[in-house]
């Protein structure tokens, strides 16, 4: 085992980005506000605020620096956003964003599709931020998400070897962290235990978290096969929701109250309350009236056997 089975874990909630990227409502930013507010009072300290996308491509991101901005003030909470570029990267850095996500697609078919660009012109735009970002001497994270990884709903069958490649390159290129992403839900627990292990011995720790969504139900048994593999940081979403625009079918992250919850049902620590966590999943579900919410703990409710880690 990398990591120690006792280690705590990190959940980084993605719905305000993730979540509501795919949802043709613009949230108002005001509900955006009390959402960072209520995650970070539930123990979550890391958030994924929003992406540096045009405007007129995702209007329901277009407030992402006020949130990067109110994120900030919150104490020790980490602010991540996406961008898909340069000047996204630009954004991020005078927005004051702790991290950058920046997503590089694994399925040759899903790059074009959602980034105008091949994988290898992906990378050589890493190389360029992570050079801006030295020469402007911001602290700011880079992280890569290698998106598509398990599968791709458009290209189909992802090789291996293909993400082993990527997560080397990006890591030569100099990124702080790499993550690996069921986009399409295509993942099987023991895919996901091998290719994990497989990119932590090609990279280390610098592979530090999994995204998994739970499109047919085997979201959070795969989120356990990359904990198995060592992963201790994961991105969920509250009451489940999300999926990519250019991922036909996808959708449904594991949500934040189910993740929470199979960590604690094995005594390992997230410093997450559920209470708390339950108490944003339903003002979430009163401000997004009408969208499907998804998740088990919400219904089913807490066991009487469990102890809190």
């Amino acid at each position: 085992m990398p990591h120690a089975r006792s280690a705590p874990v990190t959940v980084r909630e993605v719905g305000l980005r993730d979540g509501l990227q795919i949802l043709p409502r613009v949230l108002p930013t005001a509900h955006k506000l009390e959402w960072i507010r209520l995650a970070h009072a539930a123990g979550l300290r890391e958030i994924e605020v929003g992406s540096f996308v045009p405007a007129k491509l995702m209007p329901q991101l277009a407030d992402t620096a006020e949130l990067v901005a109110f994120a900030n003030t919150l104490p020790g909470l980490q602010a991540s956003v996406l961008v898909p570029n340069v000047k996204g990267a630009e954004r991020a850095i005078e927005a004051g964003a702790h991290a950058m996500l920046l997503p590089l697609s694994a399925s040759h078919a899903h790059s074009l599709a959602n980034m105008k660009r091949t994988p290898d012109e992906v990378v050589a735009d890493v190389r360029r931020i992570v050079d801006l970002r030295d020469a402007k001497g911001a602290d700011c994270r880079i992280e890569i998400g290698i998106s598509t990884a398990f599968g791709c709903t458009i290209q189909g069958r992802v090789e291996p070897a293909e993400v082993l490649r990527l997560v080397r390159a990006v890591r030569d290129a100099g990124v702080d962290r790499i993550g690996l992403a069921d986009t399409v839900g295509y993942a099987d627990p023991l895919q996901v235990q091998q290719l994990f292990a497989s990119c932590l011995d090609a990279v280390g720790d610098t592979l530090s978290c999994a995204h998994f969504h739970d499109t047919r139900g085997l979201g959070v048994a795969n989120v356990f096969a990359a904990w198995q593999a060592g992963m201790r940081r994961f991105d969920a979403c509250t009451g489940g929701i999300g999926g990519c625009p250019h991922a036909p079918g996808a959708s449904g992250n594991v949500a934040t109250e189910d993740v929470a919850y199979l960590f604690a049902s094995m005594g390992i620590p997230t410093g997450l309350d559920f209470a708390a966590l339950l108490a944003l999943r339903a003002q979430v579900a009163q401000w997004l009236e009408g969208e499907p919410l998804h998740g088990a703990i919400w219904r089913a409710g807490l066991p009487k056997t469990l102890v809190p880690a």
